[in-house]
């Protein structure tokens, strides 16, 4: 049974937490409540084709697994990024063994993909806080800039461009990611 809960009334993570999920998701940041942009058409292709490669990479040998729209809670806030990923060994699991549910840590690379209506300052206030409680890269992706601008514990965040290589987690070894690859997922003219 879901407990009624007015929204505008909720003062605590407990009770963000009690209410029912929305689509799109809502996320609890500073005692208070927002809900994510419906996703569009260059978000949701970037969103669903990086996840997608990032996976064909790191699944089969066990390195890392990318989450699409996981909520994730801890430390008094509630976030769902548009990409999640995980080092396989941090990978939450129950006590069967298979994936939790829940997840209550932080993941190791978090990836936000700017939707036009969205605050640009809101979302690189999620990548820092993530940052801030233990997660090793983050990414926030322009489309209409054709910019990723990653983040990393105790550096400055760098804009990279076209033909730059992207950092990756380390356990994904060799494997390269450049801007232009991920922009080129839009091209469906070609």
């Amino acid at each position: 049974m879901v407990l009624s809960i007015d929204p505008t009334s909720v003062t605590t993570l407990e009770e963000f937490l009690k209410l029912p999920e929305t689509k799109p998701a809502s996320e609890y940041i500073d005692g208070k409540i927002y809900q994510k942009p419906m996703p569009q058409g260059k978000h949701s292709t970037l969103q669903i084709e990086l996840a997608s490669t990032i996976n064909q990479v790191g699944k089969a040998k066990k390195l890392a697994y990318a989450f699409t729209e996981l909520r994730y809670t801890f430390a008094d806030k509630s976030i769902v990024p548009d990409i999640a990923v995980f080092e396989w060994e941090n990978i939450p699991l129950d006590e069967n063994g298979q994936i939790a549910n829940k997840f209550e840590i932080s993941p190791d690379w978090i990836i936000e993909i700017l939707s036009p209506e969205q605050s640009v300052s809101k979302v690189i206030r999620k990548i820092t806080f993530s940052l801030k409680n233990g997660t090793k890269l983050g990414y926030f992706i322009d489309a209409d800039d054709e910019s990723i601008t990653v983040f990393q514990p105790n550096q400055l965040p760098e804009v990279y461009e076209k033909q730059d290589i992207l950092p990756v987690l380390s356990v994904l070894g060799n494997w390269q990611l450049k801007v232009e690859d991920v922009f080129n997922w839009l091209n469906f003219a070609k």
